[in-house]
């Protein structure tokens, strides 16, 4: 099981499981190519890297993370035509809020996926919003992303 941290990302081959925890507001990102068994997986923090006053770790915003994910993927054998993607998180973790400015679940889930768009990487499943935490696993070996919740339970999709 290769874990995947806040702001962090991983890429592996089948036989491999790739996981995150403990996703909010954070969205979680994952690419799999069917043809290579090539599997990706980015925790994004944050929409865009634009406004940030750190920009050492490109793993944490949705508009610098996913290109880097998707360019090591590729290093390692994945074909991009092939790449599909399923997205989890982007709650409302603070229901006292009702400023969209605030809500940076939507942000990140809407910034993860115009990403994707210009990448022209399909969003084949999708968990997102709410107001609960999720955790993620990636299989290699086949592409299913188990998304673990404690109140919404298991999904596989």
């Amino acid at each position: 099981m290769i874990i995947v941290g806040m702001a962090d990302s991983a890429v592996a081959k089948k036989p491999a499981k790739i996981t995150t925890l403990g996703l909010g507001s954070c969205v979680g990102i994952a690419l799999y190519d069917k043809r290579s068994c090539v599997g990706g997986m980015v925790h994004v923090m944050l929409p865009s890297i634009e406004n940030a006053r750190s920009r050492d770790n490109i793993a944490k915003f949705a508009d610098t993370g996913i290109p880097d994910l998707l360019k090591r993927m590729l290093a390692e054998g994945a074909n991009q035509s092939g790449i599909k993607a399923k997205i989890a998180g982007g709650a409302r973790m603070f229901s006292f809020s009702s400023n969209a400015q605030l809500n940076i679940g939507e942000r990140n889930v809407a910034a993860t996926k115009e990403v994707l768009r210009q990448l022209r990487i399909p969003v084949i499943a999708e968990d997102t919003g709410e107001n609960h935490g999720r955790t993620i696993i990636l299989d290699t070996e086949d592409g299913r992303l188990t998304v673990k919740s404690a109140l919404k339970g298991e999904k596989i999709y």
